[in-house]
């Protein structure tokens, strides 16, 4: 429940219907003690869990585990939004999607904790669609985890979200199952990116949004990146780091680099800054993550965060 008695579910609903971003509002501290919770480990550092070298879905399994399990982020009857990278034509060992096992491991996670649906979708940039889901390998796997997949290439799908905070981007026509969801994970690939350095969690939201173009096309597509990521924060973001394209991204193919890894945490910003360790960088050398953490979006510092390797 939140702080005026009714749900985080209705309290998301009428933030939508207003064209306000629930989650800045989270951030804010409007809801309840799930968001206290976080508040507390903001206050004595954010916590990621690293885990390393055994199968991949035993992989999102142990870092899920360290953070407290599912049932931390996931409630009884909840709706869930998890935003993989399904954006590329290309086969799971090229390293430009994310890892459908990795995706369905998490959709099984959430199930196991209660939630009542979960959604996996994204905005691809290749097409046709039914091509990405099955290249990928995502479409089938979430599927038979039990989750409910689709794509959001209709400008239907999306509803105009104000960013009031945003620098450079004050509003965007976000993913309605996004603001109507209960939960958002956030389950990114790392990679090399032409435009932005690296694409992490953060970048990874440009899936949720309609005209992916204008950001492209505006006075910095950092700022674009650190503004949405002010209000549009996911609950858990789960990296896949299985292997890391080095060369050529976000598409490839190219150079790639072996990890067997996945890094969880419910801090964005901490999350990427070591995804980009993976990569020889410090988050202050990638501009949307200093932008972000400018904002307050999260934790940079890794010295600040607090790294449990399972």
């Amino acid at each position: 429940m939140s702080k005026d008695g009714i749900s985080r579910r209705e309290f998301m609903k009428r933030a939508a219907a207003l064209g306000l971003s629930a989650y800045g509002l989270s951030r804010l501290g409007v809801f309840g003690a799930a968001e206290a919770g976080a508040s507390a480990e903001a206050a004595s550092g954010p916590t990621l869990v690293v885990a390393s070298n055994r199968p991949a879905a035993e992989l999102v399994r142990a870092a899920v585990q360290g953070l407290g399990g599912m049932q931390r982020f996931v409630s009884r009857g909840d709706s869930v939004l998890v935003k993989p990278n399904i954006a590329w034509a290309r086969r799971p060992e090229q390293g430009a999607t994310t890892s459908p096992e990795i995706v369905a491991e998490v959709v099984r996670l959430c199930l196991q904790a209660g939630a009542s649906q979960v959604k996996v979708m994204d905005h691809a940039v290749d097409r046709p669609d039914a091509l990405l889901l099955r290249m990928t390998g995502i479409g089938p796997a979430a599927e038979a985890a039990g989750a409910t997949v689709r794509m959001a290439s209709s400008q239907a799908m999306y509803q105009s979200m104000s960013l009031p905070r945003g620098r450079v981007l004050r509003s965007a026509e976000v993913l309605r199952d996004l603001q109507r969801a209960d939960v958002f994970i956030n389950v990114p690939i790392a990679k090399v990116h032409g435009s932005t350095g690296l694409t992490l969690g953060c970048k990874n939201l440009m899936g949720v949004v309609w005209d992916r173009g204008a950001w492209h096309g505006s006075e910095s597509l950092d700022q674009c990146l650190a503004d949405f990521a002010a209000h549009v924060r996911p609950d858990l973001v789960i990296l896949d780091a299985l292997r890391t394209l080095m060369s050529n991204g976000p598409k490839g193919p190219g150079r790639l680099e072996e990890h067997n890894m996945v890094v969880a945490g419910s801090d964005p910003l901490a999350v990427d800054a070591f995804g980009a360790t993976l990569f020889n960088r410090r988050a202050d050398q990638v501009e949307h993550l200093t932008r972000a953490h400018a904002l307050g979006v999260g934790e940079i510092d890794l010295e600040r965060v607090r790294i449990q390797r399972v």
